[in-house]
């Protein structure tokens, strides 16, 4: 085939992987049908072009409620394959109970499923915020807080996360990476088994990044810093001390000098974000917790190991 032959296919090759880059299908519908037209697709190649084109233009649109859901169930699942439930029905329910009413004091206070809080059977200082609402909470964590305050600002915490929809981003990226996985795999049917298996093992490793994202390498620091901000809000709203995000972190800090497992893994130094809190909170505090604040906290908390 001579350069004069190659060029027209050049051409609608690039034209294709424009309308890919756009990912507009009526486009896509369009310039395949002129492509096959011209002889430079088949009908059978332009088949999957229209497929692989509303793949990723499905990336983009909305996750719904419902789908959110669904996702951090998953997500959920995946980390209590690692970490097994605190067996402790009296500490989890009243960390449903807290965490459900500080919820209702976010920008984000319901989901399709409702908020649920679980404790889990680690010494790890480490939690978890899943799409839609579901928040796991370390029994390590739990021992870095010395009354309600504190806990609730963590619990906060990761209730802004849920707000922010920051476990979604690495969602969303992982979905995006599946479509363009999809765009390959339908180029791959004309291609050979090896590349196909190959195609393959590249699609299973996307799901794996996705679970390594939330569960290894964790959010950015201004992510944090965000939700940081968030939970200060919505303590204020709930009549705690921001301050007490402040002294959690500062626990958590000595904590993790002996054991840098789980947070210390995912989460950016704590007095980083000390320092960024203080210059957000400044002086700002509440009136001292009324007793029975403490009281209930220290019911809950009793037994824990």
């Amino acid at each position: 085939m001579n350069r004069r032959q190659t060029t027209p296919a050049l051409t609608g090759l690039v034209i294709i992987l424009a309308i890919h880059v756009t990912g507009c299908n009526t486009f896509a519908e369009y310039g395949t049908k002129v492509a096959q037209t011209a002889g430079v697709l088949t009908s059978s190649q332009a088949d999957s072009i229209t497929r692989s084109v509303a793949a990723t233009e499905k990336t983009f649109r909305d996750i719904t409620p419902e789908q959110e859901h669904y996702i951090g169930r998953s997500v959920a699942a995946t980390v209590l394959g690692t970490y097994r439930p605190y067996d402790k029905p009296n500490l989890n329910q009243y960390i449903n109970v807290l965490g459900q009413s500080l919820a209702t004091y976010s920008d984000k206070p319901t989901t399709f499923g409702g908020y649920h809080f679980l404790v889990m059977e680690t010494d790890e200082v480490n939690a978890f915020a899943a799409p839609g609402g579901l928040i796991l909470v370390s029994r390590g964590l739990l021992r870095a807080t010395q009354n309600e305050d504190e806990l609730a600002a963590v619990l906060a915490h990761e209730i802004a996360h849920v707000q922010n929809e920051d476990g979604l981003r690495a969602i969303k990226t992982g979905r995006l990476n599946t479509a363009l996985t999809t765009i390959a795999l339908e180029a791959g049917k004309n291609l050979g088994k090896q590349d196909l298996a190959e195609l393959t093992t590249n699609f299973e490793g996307t799901i794996k990044d996705i679970s390594s994202t939330l569960m290894n390498s964790g959010y950015s620091r201004s992510l944090e810093y965000q939700a940081d901000a968030t939970a200060v809000k919505i303590l204020e709203r709930a009549g705690y001390d921001p301050q007490a995000l402040v002294s959690a972190l500062t626990k958590m800090q000595t904590q993790l000098a002996r054991d840098k497992r789980g947070f210390g893994q995912t989460h950016p130094a704590p007095d980083a974000r000390i320092e960024n809190l203080k210059r957000l909170i400044g002086s700002k505090t509440v009136a001292s917790a009324p007793p029975q604040r403490q009281q209930r906290y220290a019911a809950a908390m009793a037994g824990l190991n």
